[in-house]
């Protein structure tokens, strides 16, 4: 007899894990499976978590689910500054979009999902564990068949078992939508690429940098000659003690002008404007003298490197109010200016007895990359297949509009709704698609994100014209000019909208995303209108072997990514494309090594892709 549950969640992010938390809270039992060895280990976000309050109609938002989220949840900070910058060379034209992040928001937060999913995990998976379910981890689902009325569940680790109900959230490359045929891969047109660092710097240093106060952060945009002329843009967040900084490209550009995803983040992080933004004290070693004799040499490197350990903790705690208040809680030192005066010493002691140099330079911590769907081009009309529904980036939904860039919240919304209409069938015991499915497709429909990615908000609209209303109409350019002056008119605004949403997105987005927009525009405004400014150094940007060498894997032999024609355009372009260079070209064919992969799916259009075996790939350390 094969164990049986009345659901089963497919995949451990935040989307997978808002479902199982409010299948619990409806008292139903649910298991989630998840890959990796430990949840959120496999998560990564640019990323803010939005709470929405829209005017018409309602979302399910992160307190509703998890209501101790604002007093426990390891969150970073509540954004309450937002940026827009054009950039060209060393000049910089900016405007305030602040009014526009708040708009019907509660609040957002910069998060890092390695520590938040972790968070949510423990609160599904203890409420989940009353109902009889709980979170099993460290396991790949392989396949999914229907011998019967129930879904039979296969996977690398354990025995097959048995659901009534799936809830697919197994992200933007699902393995289940390709195992169920709910929907083919997405292309290029359809998804944008993201590729993100995480920098080290003092909370108080963020805080006296960013202009913000202590529970407070900042959200920065960068288009212009930062894209290297491609569609798209990049972002600086502020967490609590680091900084996200990434680019976030329309993939389909990537494809007609291919470049190296580090490229991309290093052209951001050598803008004078960013590379002030990420700046920080860094002591680094000088060569020892390999005339001294072997025991002295290994001597010095390890004091040496024990040495600077203590002063990047010490300067780490010095620079955070809790972190002073710990130390001296803790009776590691009487006052807080003992902490200076160790600092000091251990500084001087690098600096006299072992010759440290202290620079400005920036602190890289960890790299990574994925995939983003964009839910005006690829939200699934019909997010469901026989007894599964899919959510979040699984069924391709992430509202994308400009500036407004919202994914994580979108896919918390459709988990309370798929968990509600899986609650409702387990209630009548009716799991047919015309009774869960199509229940869940229209509530779906009624998500106020469902219009957002498929109409324009005039009154969004007039929050941007607003912010951009003293920009002079001819660096817009004739192709806009007239635009922007008829949508100026508040009157002729809504007038425009209106027809432009009967027109729909699909007509639009031509005109509206282009190069121009993101680049040439861009470009004017900060030559023309844009102030200048100067980096006091050159940051030491790491190769991708160096970034690679940084993150942590647990290696898998097997590959979980077959090439299917090493001969097509496509695979050829992923040389390039993949974040880590997985991709070679040997005699002419295009050749995997899969040990470096960040499973982000870049390639999985024309390969056979796979999330790796439980426990398996990449162990993220931030996300």
């Amino acid at each position: 007899m094969m164990e049986s549950y009345e659901v089963a969640i497919i995949g451990g992010g935040s989307a997978g894990l808002a479902a199982l938390k409010q299948l619990s809270n409806l008292g139903k039992q649910a298991i989630l499976i998840e890959a990796g060895k430990q949840v959120g280990t496999k998560n990564i976000s640019g990323g803010i978590l939005y709470s929405k309050k829209p005017r018409n109609g309602r979302v399910h938002n992160v307190e509703d689910v998890y209501p101790e989220f604002l007093q426990d949840a390891p969150i970073e900070r509540k954004i309450t500054q937002y940026m827009l910058h054009s950039t060209s060379r060393n000049k910089v034209f900016t405007l305030n979009l602040t009014a526009a992040h708040e708009y019907q928001a509660n609040f957002g937060y910069s998060v890092l999902l390695n520590r938040l999913t972790a968070w949510f995990a423990k609160q599904a998976g203890e409420s989940a564990e009353k109902q009889g379910g709980g979170i099993v981890s460290g396991v790949h689902v392989k396949s999914l068949s229907w011998p019967g009325e129930k879904t039979v569940i296969e996977t690398d680790e354990l025995d097959p078992f048995e659901a009534k109900a799936v809830i697919a959230a197994d992200g933007v490359n699902s393995e289940v939508a390709a195992m169920t045929g709910a929907r083919t891969k997405f292309t290029p047109e359809q998804l944008y690429q993201g590729v993100k660092v995480i920098v080290k710097l003092p909370e108080e240093i963020i805080e006296e940098r960013f202009g913000v106060g202590t529970d407070e952060g900042a959200a920065h945009l960068f288009a212009g000659d930062v894209t290297l002329n491609h569609i798209g843009g990049g972002f600086a967040y502020t967490n609590r003690d680091t900084l996200s900084v990434g680019a976030v490209y329309h993939y389909d550009s990537l494809m007609t002008r291919p470049t190296e995803p580090s490229t991309l983040v290093n052209a951001l992080l050598k803008n004078p404007m960013v590379a002030e933004f990420v700046k920080d004290e860094v002591a680094v070693k000088m060569e020892i003298n390999k005339d001294l004799p072997k025991e002295e040499q290994l001597r010095v490197r390890f004091a040496t490197s024990k040495l600077i350990k203590t002063w990047n903790e010490l300067r780490d705690a010095w620079y955070s109010p809790s972190g002073r208040k710990r130390l001296v809680e803790a009776g590691k030192f009487k006052t807080e200016a003992e902490i200076k005066s160790r600092i000091d010493y251990v500084q001087n002691e690098l600096t006299s007895k072992y010759s440290t140099r202290f620079v400005t330079d920036y602190v890289e911590l960890e790299y990574g990359a994925k995939l983003v769907p964009d839910g005006k081009r690829c939200a699934m009309k019909k997010p469901f297949h026989k007894n599964v529904l899919f959510i979040g980036d699984a069924a391709g939904r992430g509202v994308f509009i400009g500036p407004r860039i919202e994914g994580l919240n979108v896919g918390i919304d459709d988990a309370v709704r798929a968990a509600n209409a899986v609650a409702r069938a387990i209630d009548r015991n009716n799991f047919g698609p015309q009774y869960m499915g199509e229940y869940y497709s229209q509530m779906i429909e009624d998500s106020p994100y469902t219009r957002d990615m498929r109409e324009i908000d005039k009154d969004y609209l007039k929050i941007f014209l607003d912010a951009a209303k003293d920009v002079p109409k001819d660096i817009i350019g004739q192709r806009y000019g007239m635009l922007f002056r008829l949508m100026s008119s508040g009157t002729l605004r809504g007038l425009a909208v209106g027809f432009a949403n009967i027109l729909g997105y699909d007509k639009l987005l031509p005109l509206v995303e282009s190069e121009d927009t993101y680049v040439q525009v861009p470009v004017e405004l900060a030559e023309k209108m844009g102030r200048s400014m100067t980096a006091m150094y050159e940051p030491t940007l790491p190769t991708v072997a160096q970034r690679v060498a940084r993150l942590k894997y647990d290696d898998d032999r097997a590959s979980h990514i077959k090439v299917l024609n090493p001969n097509s355009e496509f695979m050829k372009k992923m040389v390039v494309l993949c974040p880590t260079n997985c991709y070679s070209i040997e005699g002419g064919e295009v050749i995997l090594q899969h040990e470096a992969c960040i499973e982000c799916g870049t390639c999985a259009k024309e390969t056979e892709w796979h999330h790796p075996r439980g426990e398996k790939g990449i162990v993220y350390q931030y996300g």
